[in-house]
């Protein structure tokens, strides 16, 4: 199912959109303090620029959006539906699970938005792994 290839891949592992070599991010942990936004300018096996103009992940707001609404939805199933949780406590759980997932979140997100934009390409993965061969 996560092949490389598939969007999906490049989207769950934060992985180059157009070859799925590297990751986009200095640090693949979101939750590492101060590493959360920091990216690297280019991949370096198919040289693709990550920031394609300036601001270009504001969109990736509209993106968050949507993913934090399908989190709290999920909180909301688990505490009230599957655990019968009061509506304080459901209230709670989906605030926390907010929080304590936004790192992941803005991640997602910031990943979802940039597959909009480009497409995998097995020949920008092959070649680099046949440059370094020869």
């Amino acid at each position: 199912m996560l092949k490389k290839g598939n969007k999906l891949y490049s989207i769950l592992t934060g992985s180059c959109p157009k070859c799925h070599q590297e990751s986009m991010y200095v640090s693949k942990n979101p939750y590492k303090a101060g590493h959360l936004f920091k990216m690297n300018e280019r991949c370096s096996h198919c040289n693709t620029k990550y920031k394609i103009e300036p601001s270009f992940f504001y969109g990736a707001m509209y993106v968050s959006y949507g993913v934090g609404i399908a989190f709290a939805v999920a909180a909301f199933v688990i505490a009230r539906l599957l655990i019968g949780a009061s509506l304080i406590q459901t209230f709670i759980a989906i605030v926390a699970t907010m929080v304590f997932f936004m790192p992941v979140i803005i991640r997602l997100s910031r990943n979802i938005w940039i597959n909009f934009f480009f497409k995998y390409d097995a020949t920008a993965s092959k070649s680099h792994l046949e440059s370094v061969s020869s």
